[in-house]
């Protein structure tokens, strides 16, 4: 009856024993932390770039392509277009820049949609292979505050950009002139904000702004008007100090003048008798 008890010890101390090569084994059996995290579906997924297979595509009857990738969420061009891609709908997309020739293949391209997107700059070459076929351009309701003519060079599209926050300045006024663009791509551009906004630029339409406004020379009218004011402040100042340098140093000017006359007046040389 008292071996039992010990029978059972020393088959309790054997399997503490075993403990630390099972759990070792169990760590070998078990997948790493990371082969987990690089097999998520989550990751993968936002690591992959945009295809065109998740657009749809339909054929139009000269023979090209109308492609719609309208409201997929995409944050860039999607890869995989047909060159026969005659119409490309990208609005209601994330996309926030277009990298130089990122529509470089699509030769026949008429139409380009990026309206509703997050666009605040865009490249200059990013449409310079559309030059011979885009014929209409929508950048409407996007974060565009600046043209840059070298953005548009060779093309002579109908361009939608309203709804844009337009900074009218004299960079802008300057660069309008350079543009390619139709004049009624222009008509409905509104000024968001400007560098004189006194003077009633802001929401005034671009064309408009143009022919009435010089922006330019008012802003080297301001630039005068400030420059005379600091030099005005500066003499000023300048005088202020020549007069409080004059005041402080009175005192000391008049003793020293006391003084001398005091020595003038103890001279013995100095007193003129009659012969």
């Amino acid at each position: 009856m008292s071996q039992c008890p010990r029978d059972h010890s020393i088959m309790s101390s054997s399997v503490v024993q075993r403990m630390p090569r099972l759990l070792f084994l169990l760590l070998l059996l078990l997948p790493s932390p990371d082969a987990v995290m690089t097999s998520s579906p989550l990751t993968s997924r936002r690591s992959r770039v945009p295809n065109a297979s998740a657009c749809l595509q339909a054929a139009t009857p000269d023979g090209g392509l109308t492609v719609r990738c309208s409201g997929l969420r995409l944050t860039q061009v999607p890869v995989g277009l047909s060159n026969h891609t005659t119409r490309l709908f990208l609005n209601k997309n994330l996309i926030s820049s277009l990298p130089v020739g990122c529509f470089s293949h699509l030769l026949l391209l008429d139409e380009l949609d990026l309206s509703h997107n997050m666009l605040s700059s865009l490249q200059a070459g990013c449409f310079s292979s559309l030059s011979s076929s885009l014929r209409y351009l929508d950048l409407s309701s996007n974060r565009l505050s600046a043209l840059d003519p070298a953005v548009f060079v060779g093309l002579q599209v109908q361009a939608n950009l309203t709804h844009n926050p337009w900074h009218c300045d004299c960079s802008m006024q300057l660069s309008m002139p350079q543009l390619n663009l139709d004049l009624s791509s222009l008509s409905e551009v509104v000024c968001r904000t400007s560098d004189l906004p006194n003077l009633g630029a802001v929401g005034l339409s671009l064309v408009l702004l143009l022919e009435d406004w010089d922006l330019c020379r008012s802003v080297r009218r301001t630039t005068d008007v400030l420059t005379l004011v600091t030099m005005f402040l500066w003499f000023v100042m300048l005088l202020s100090y020549f007069i409080y340098y004059i005041r402080q140093n009175q005192g000391v000017a008049r003793r020293h003048f006391d003084y001398l006359k005091f020595l003038q007046s103890r001279d013995p040389f100095n007193n003129s008798r009659p012969f």
